[in-house]
């Protein structure tokens, strides 16, 4: 453990567990028994590194529980595959979905793990066919997969592409109707979304979801919260959060502080709607 010398202490996320859930959520855990809002998301939304990440603010702000059920590097299966988090969303009064990327699902291509969806467990026939030159047993996650097919064939690539774009699309709907309580999308991303298909698959946020899939899933949801880092938030960097100089570099890469604050408060005055206050 010696890297905890070369920095702050780590944060204490206080882990907490729902039910019967395998995942170890944000805590310290809060009551569902009464009027609350449910969150939903990746790696922003869990708030690694942050002592508070936007649920957390908002949960200040408006003086009512916010069950943080973020899990770093959720894709949308993983919450589709947990019956615990689609109760606890389905039972509050609303619930925000931090739209995910689609890199991190299983699809026709390549196997993602269940709970750490970040990570890439075994390329089908079908991908090694057509990437022969490539040698899938080097690759540990998939935006370093996705990145290294990118450069190798950028027609072949955008094969894989189209296939994460589709497999998104009907797994979001999927997703939107197994949550019975009204879900309001979150965009929290360096850039607003892509017209295009050519969505990055390299910028902090939601990869590779584009304005067209956004449209797609859009009227399953009560509505979308468009969060866009401004570029004050984003010059401001990662001043204020809680890492080791051995993490520097991981944290660099997330939404800092500054975004947060943007995301909480663009969210405040829609979520009192819903909670009556």
């Amino acid at each position: 453990m010696a890297y905890e010398k070369l920095g702050a202490p780590p944060l204490d996320y206080m882990p907490c567990q729902y039910g019967k859930s395998k995942l170890l959520f944000r805590g310290p855990a809060r009551d569902m028994t009464g009027r609350y809002a449910a969150f939903l998301g990746g790696t922003e939304t869990y708030g690694k590194f942050l002592c508070r990440p936007y649920p957390a603010l908002i949960e200040e702000g408006l003086g009512v529980p916010c069950v943080n059920l973020g899990w770093p590097n959720a894709g949308v299966d993983v919450f589709l595959h947990d019956p615990e988090i689609l109760r606890a969303a389905s039972c509050s009064c609303v619930t925000v979905l931090q739209i995910p990327g689609a890199q991190n699902l299983s699809n026709r291509f390549y196997r993602v793990h269940t709970r750490r969806n970040d990570r890439f467990v075994e390329a089908s026939a079908l991908l090694r066919a057509m990437f022969t030159e490539v040698d899938f047993t080097e690759f540990h996650f998939t935006r370093h997969m996705l990145g290294c097919l990118a450069q190798v064939c950028p027609d072949r690539f955008c094969v894989v592409r189209d296939e994460l774009q589709d497999v998104w699309v009907a797994r979001m709907k999927l997703l939107l109707t197994r949550i019975d309580a009204p879900v309001v999308l979150l965009w929290m991303a360096q850039r607003a979304p892509d017209d295009g298909m050519d969505a990055s698959y390299t910028a902090a946020g939601s990869v590779l979801v584009t304005r067209a899939m956004l449209h797609a899933v859009r009227g399953r949801a009560a509505q979308l919260v468009d969060a866009t880092a401004s570029l004050n938030a984003l010059e401001a960097g990662i001043a204020g959060m809680v890492h080791s100089e051995f993490e520097a570099i991981a944290a660099a890469a997330l939404l800092g502080p500054a975004v947060h604050v943007e995301a909480a408060e663009a969210l405040i005055p829609v979520l009192r709607r819903y909670l009556s206050l």
